[in-house]
């Protein structure tokens, strides 16, 4: 039997993250200005050629849409449907999911963030299964698998995913009082979306309550004892209120959804973007990453952390990269997953990472391993 799959691209899904927008939803002029590229096509194209050659018959939209992704890689046999303007808007993710179901498709694989997930749900509600291919700045929502590799994976075991089938949160962000650093989500509505056990990510939860404080200060306070004693080293210290109290410890500003760099206790730049962190960290001999985890979801890198590119991280080096969560958080995700956009510099993680979790306390987490067929 073959499996019709409505595929779409939002071709500006991202590009905002980079260069520090923290979304590119009315800021897209912006983004190009400030050197954005687009990176949704590239994403996309991860998890085609991985479905290359399976039983499926795809319904796309032209050029960048869909088209342009199916044809580089290598997927032949395919339609077009709908005839894509330029530029795109939301309104053509709604209108090409419109012509998705009146051509009875079985699935809507789409590739975006959270906006792009509302377009989709506002259209097709729970009567068709949707599965995102993660693209965005922000991925809140449920119906987002782990990585391209990830959705490829659950797509080719379609007959495990169906059996996993459940209700999944559409959960979308305030851009606007996100970019002045005041997370606002909001539940959506609830789709229909394929699941397998550790390939699809979970609604991201805010746990705040005593104990949590409690851990967050000794996180804080055992890392600024380590920033402290390494003078000569320059930390970037990235998006949350974990990495947040160990500002609070120097008495400095933190910029709760952005990448600070800090040395010798001393605030050396705020809210940088990917090339302001590359200038950085030319200048400097030494230098540490420290990120939290993004909990539910167990995201180390590559939500809301663009502006930490490939690139960066291999400037600053794996081994040099500190990741921190408090114990409640950690309790709640059983397994983390990276998803920098360079499957190789992932892989290069390896199957565990250590997890600071309070002062002087740390726990080895299980990196999640992709397992998809060629």
């Amino acid at each position: 039997m073959t499996v019709t799959i409505g595929f779409l691209v939002n071709p500006i899904a991202g590009m905002g993250g980079a260069v520090g927008l923290k979304g590119t939803d009315g800021l897209l002029a912006e983004a190009i200005k400030r050197g954005a590229r687009p990176e949704a096509g590239n994403r996309a194209l991860v998890a085609l050629r991985k479905l290359k050659g399976a039983p499926l018959r795809f319904l796309s939209c032209s050029g960048p849409m869909g088209e342009d992704a199916l044809n580089v890689a290598g997927i032949t046999g395919f339609e077009v449907v709908y005839q894509t303007p330029h530029p795109t808007t939301s309104e053509d993710t709604r209108r090409a999911c419109a012509v998705f179901e009146v051509h009875g498709v079985d699935l809507i694989l789409f590739c975006g963030g959270d906006g792009t997930a509302r377009d989709v749900y506002d259209t097709v509600l729970d009567r068709i299964p949707i599965l995102g291919i993660p693209a965005g700045v922000k991925m809140y929502s449920a119906v987002f698998a782990t990585t391209p590799e990830s959705a490829a994976a659950i797509i080719l075991n379609l007959s495990q995913s169906v059996r996993h089938m459940r209700d999944a949160e559409i959960v979308d962000v305030d851009e606007e009082a996100y970019r002045d650093g005041d997370l606002r989500t909001r539940l959506h509505g609830y789709a229909q979306s394929l699941y397998l056990p550790g390939l699809v990510q979970g609604t991201k939860q805010v746990l705040e309550d005593q104990d949590e404080d409690r851990a967050k200060e000794g996180i804080g306070r055992f890392l600024a004892e380590v920033i402290l004693g390494t003078p000569d080293i320059l930390y970037l210290i990235g998006p949350g209120s974990t990495t947040g109290a160990i500002a609070r410890e120097f008495g400095i500003p933190k910029t709760i959804l952005g990448f600070d760099a800090v040395k010798q206790g001393r605030l050396v730049a705020s809210d940088l973007n990917e090339e302001e962190i590359i200038r950085l960290l030319e200048r400097e001999k030494k230098s540490r990453l420290i990120v939290s985890i993004i909990g539910a979801q167990g995201s180390v890198l590559g939500r809301g952390t663009r502006q930490v590119s490939p690139r960066v991280i291999r400037m600053i080096g794996i081994e040099n990269i500190i990741v921190v969560a408090t114990p409640h958080k950690l309790s709640e995700t059983p397994v983390l997953f990276v998803d920098t956009g360079d499957e190789a510099l992932d892989k290069a993680f390896g199957p565990h990472i250590s997890v600071i979790s309070g002062y002087q306390i740390a726990q080895r987490k299980r990196i999640g391993v992709l397992t998809t067929k060629e």
